[in-house]
């Protein structure tokens, strides 16, 4: 039987995650970003500006993928940045699509999304942000997706990590953490456990089993930020720390319910920020001396 195709737009590092899966279960996988010439070997590529006005992505329509995957990322910190990346990419991409439907669309969005800043819990159909300009923007490009006629899925991520030499393992091994208080709540989602569940998603549809059209992707246990950190903090071995210096800065926080995402039937690799963190210090260098 012919494998089944795969386009993945803005393919970086989840991308190359859930492509790599496919590409060893049979599926052909092309990625389109700026830069296509790294991608991962046996990857076809496409380089095109997908978030830019009135870029040609005509070329979608003629490629027909079976599936896509939509890892898009906002062009600048500001509230254009996020339009052009969100809003402007997604127009772009369906508009290049043209005629064609696909099996199914996957959408990496952000928790971000959620109107709840004060620690509660908030569950897949939760009530959304009206004021964040750079959520709106997001909000934006989810609905595009999810009004359209193709097939969609919207990934909300919360916190993924796994990088050896990321910025909160820096911080920590240099002795600066968060305040205990007050108290904030995180969520977070290993990067091997999105490019698995990515992959996870696109397998089952294609066996049939669409997937919900909203589902948080979180680990098992949103817990205290200081708790995250003192946990990290003792595991580097680090005696003596201080607050860091933007330990009061504002910003709301929630508490993530992965429950569509476990109805999926995808089994995460790392349940809990101890299992995904302990997998991530044992790739650390060690020190030296």
């Amino acid at each position: 039987m012919k494998g089944k195709s795969v386009l993945i737009v803005g393919c970086g590092d989840l991308g190359a995650r859930a492509g790599g899966i496919l590409l060893r279960d049979g599926w052909s996988v092309t990625g389109l970003r700026r830069h296509p010439r790294s991608l991962p070997r046996g990857f076809a590529g496409i380089a095109a500006d997908y978030a830019a006005e009135n870029t040609p992505l005509s070329m979608l329509e003629a490629l027909a993928p079976d599936f896509v995957i939509l890892t898009l990322k906002p062009t600048g910190g500001g509230e254009a940045g996020y339009h052009e990346g969100f809003s402007q990419a997604m127009h772009n991409v369906l508009l290049g699509l043209g005629r064609h439907r696909p099996g199914g669309v996957v959408m990496v969005s952000s928790t971000r999304v959620y109107a709840e800043a004060e620690g509660g819990w908030v569950e897949d159909d939760s009530p959304l942000a009206s004021a964040d300009p750079a959520a709106l923007a997001i909000i934006d490009a989810e609905r595009q997706l999810l009004d359209s006629e193709h097939p969609a899925c919207v990934l909300r991520c919360a916190g993924i990590y796994g990088q050896p030499e990321g910025y909160l393992l820096r911080r920590i091994a240099g002795g600066e953490l968060c305040p205990q208080t007050p108290l904030r709540y995180s969520n977070r989602i290993h990067r091997d456990d999105v490019g698995g569940l990515l992959a996870w998603l696109l397998q089952e549809w294609e066996r049939g089993i669409a997937p919900a059209r909203t589902m948080i992707a979180v680990d098992n246990a949103p817990a205290p930020q200081f708790e995250v950190e003192l946990w990290l903090a003792q595991a580097l071995g680090i005696a003596q720390w201080r607050n860091r210096a933007d330990g009061t800065r504002a910003g709301g926080h929630k508490r993530c319910r992965n429950l569509a995402l476990r109805a999926s039937g995808y089994r995460l690799r790392y349940p809990d920020y101890r299992a995904g963190y302990s997998a991530v210090l044992e790739q650390r260098p060690l020190p030296e001396g």
